[in-house]
């Protein structure tokens, strides 16, 4: 099994990550929710469900299709890393999701997506995830800080951060970041709860 199949089967298809529905409340109802390289659309389908509207986003045609008739999704075939950015340059979301999915390019563009009161939820593989298996190339683990430094660039306020090993449902190294933008009006602010432990 590739590394990159390995990260978009890590909780399965139909189990949201327990990350996700930690930090879901910060997602109104009715929330436009970017779920990028959503694979076969586990968050977009659970948020879908709870009344946002989704835009999921992968390069795997088939998997998108199985999304095809939900009511509040709406898919795009992308190639996150061989193509442009698949979206208008200025689009921000409500929300944007994003696990077990790293190419460090697109960072920054996650992070800017996010528009002001809107929150990112992002969990992927970090170093040290080699003693435990694939994925194993350091390309798709996060370094030490990697994500808090990204939100911190891009002027999120960190909500909560773990770093990470997790025993279950197999032994992963991961981060975990929850972060938001100031909406208008707001102090944007800095100080953050860093949370540690599951």
């Amino acid at each position: 099994m590739t590394d990159a199949a390995v990260s978009g089967a890590m909780h399965g298809v139909g189990a949201p990550s327990p990350w996700l529905v930690r930090w879901a409340h910060l997602i109104a109802p009715g929330a436009r929710v970017l779920d990028l390289a959503c694979g076969h659309g586990r968050h977009a389908r659970w948020l879908a469900a709870r009344g946002a509207h989704v835009t999921a986003i992968d390069r795997d045609e088939a998997a998108l299709a199985t999304m095809s008739m939900l009511a509040n999704v709406t898919t795009l075939t992308a190639d996150l890393e061989g193509a442009p950015w698949p979206l208008a340059a200025e689009a921000t979301f409500d929300a944007v999701v994003v696990t077990n999915y790293l190419h460090r390019p697109l960072l920054s563009r996650i992070a800017t997506s996010v528009a002001p009161g809107g929150v990112l939820i992002y969990e992927t593989f970090a170093q040290g995830n080699e003693r435990y298996g694939k994925p194993s190339n350091p390309l798709f683990l996060l370094a030490p800080g990697e994500l808090l430094d990204a939100a911190h660039a891009a002027n999120l306020r960190v909500t909560a951060y773990e770093d990470v090993t997790l025993p279950a449902p197999r032994a992963a190294c991961v981060q975990r970041l929850c972060a938001t933008r100031a909406a208008p009006g707001e102090n944007p602010g800095t100080a953050a709860l860093y949370e540690a432990g599951a």
